[in-house]
């Protein structure tokens, strides 16, 4: 049978069957651990962020959408938070930033903006013959802050967990 046009998410949803969440990114310096622990659903973090990035999520605690800018890592989220939901002693983020297949460059359109956007410069251009050069991104310099997701035209950057070799950072 052909399921072209079938909307699986849906008859999942009939059927009783519920979709996985993909995982929310949360804010500098906290982990999924201390806020399921930790965290009240207070809210203090969201208009604490300057750069309007934190929502609470369907749980009720703090998530980052990238699409509305980056991470500064100003703080004031954590300055805003009363509970030990936040360790300044540990890296900002697990994460680090990851190109998808969707990427421009790598359909043969010329495109560098999430290297023009990357305050780190952990974004380089790799040239290749026939094509445009290709992004590729030195985890040991990314930060996670999401302006190279922001600036992305054809939303081909994600967020993956930061290598092993990089984990100590």
């Amino acid at each position: 049978m052909k399921q072209d046009g079938i909307d699986l998410g849906r008859r999942g949803f009939l059927i009783g069957r519920r979709l996985a969440r993909p995982e929310a990114i949360r804010p500098p310096w906290s982990r999924a651990a201390s806020v399921a622990a930790a965290c009240t659903g207070c809210g203090a973090c969201v208009p604490a962020c300057p750069q309007n990035i934190i929502a609470l999520d369907a749980d009720g605690r703090p998530a980052l959408t990238f699409n509305a800018g980056e991470c500064t890592f100003c703080g004031a989220c954590a300055d805003a938070c009363s509970e030990p939901v936040f360790d300044r002693s540990i890296a900002g983020f697990p994460h680090v930033a990851a190109i998808g297949a969707d990427c421009f460059a790598t359909r043969g359109i010329v495109c560098q903006s999430c290297g023009d956007a990357c305050p780190e410069s952990a974004i380089r251009f790799r040239p290749r013959l026939g094509g445009p050069a290709l992004p590729e991104i030195a985890t040991d310099r990314c930060s996670g802050c999401g302006a190279c997701i922001t600036a992305c035209p054809a939303q081909a950057i994600s967020v993956s967990g930061r290598p092993l070799e990089a984990a100590h950072v």
